[in-house]
């Protein structure tokens, strides 16, 4: 579904990534860890069409969207939610989600998007006429997922969902996360709660100072020296 081939992204002068691959197959959960700084929003946001790269593809379903503008990313089957929400505050809930189906095979399927979403996220179908700004965190944080899954994507790209939140939203977040992959669209999740991740992928990547320091199985990384040390902070792997 998702394959990035030696993507190089710069913010100015200063080079972020370096010739990153990585692969999201259909229906997969796939983790991206590092620590802060490393890049991993730069990389999310990059795919989105947020960020432009400067070197590299980013094919999704075999078409290079490398140079498409991101708000037409959309259109080819990606849908992100970015760190911080970034919701409308001074709009309603359910205006919100309304924006979230604005192409126009997603408008098509809005009825029933909307009624999925209610179904993940009853809090949303009761808060439809509140505005966005005055949703405690938690709820803010469904209501961007929400507004995600209302484009109606093959993959959605989550970046940092359990930020700032209370551990019992957090279980929340990830319970969600896990029905929406199994309801068949695929996951490319950057997040802080390191151990939560790889509990719910299929595969992971570190990302560490810009580049792919090591890629496989959630177990392979989770018990790794490097993710240990660099993610983890456990300074003794012995």
């Amino acid at each position: 579904m998702l394959e990035v081939r030696g993507l190089d992204v710069y913010y100015g002068d200063a080079h972020a990534l370096w010739a990153v691959d990585l692969d999201v197959s259909d229906t997969e959960i796939v983790s991206i860890v590092g620590p802060n700084g490393a890049g991993k929003s730069t990389l999310v946001n990059t795919i989105a069409g947020l960020h432009r790269a400067r070197g590299g593809q980013i094919l999704m379903n075999g078409v290079d969207i490398s140079s498409v503008p991101g708000h037409r990313v959309c259109r080819h089957g990606l849908a992100i939610v970015p760190e911080g929400r970034r919701i409308f505050p001074q709009m309603s809930v359910r205006d919100n989600l309304d924006l979230g189906a604005y192409r126009s095979a997603a408008r098509a399927a809005h009825a029933g998007s909307l009624a999925w979403v209610h179904e993940l996220f009853p809090r949303l179908a009761e808060r439809g006429g509140q505005l966005a700004g005055s949703l405690s965190g938690g709820e803010q944080q469904m209501l961007a997922i929400g507004r995600a899954l209302m484009a109606r994507p093959q993959l959605l790209l989550l970046d940092e969902p359990s930020l700032g939140l209370a551990p019992v939203i957090v279980d929340e977040v990830f319970d969600v996360i896990t029905t929406i992959n199994e309801r068949g669209v695929a996951i490319l999740l950057v997040e802080q709660n390191v151990r939560r991740a790889l509990a719910i992928s299929s595969r992971a990547y570190l990302l560490s100072e810009g580049r792919i320091a090591l890629s496989g199985a959630p177990e392979e990384l989770v018990n790794s020296d490097v993710v240990r040390r660099e993610v983890l902070g456990l300074v003794d792997v012995a």
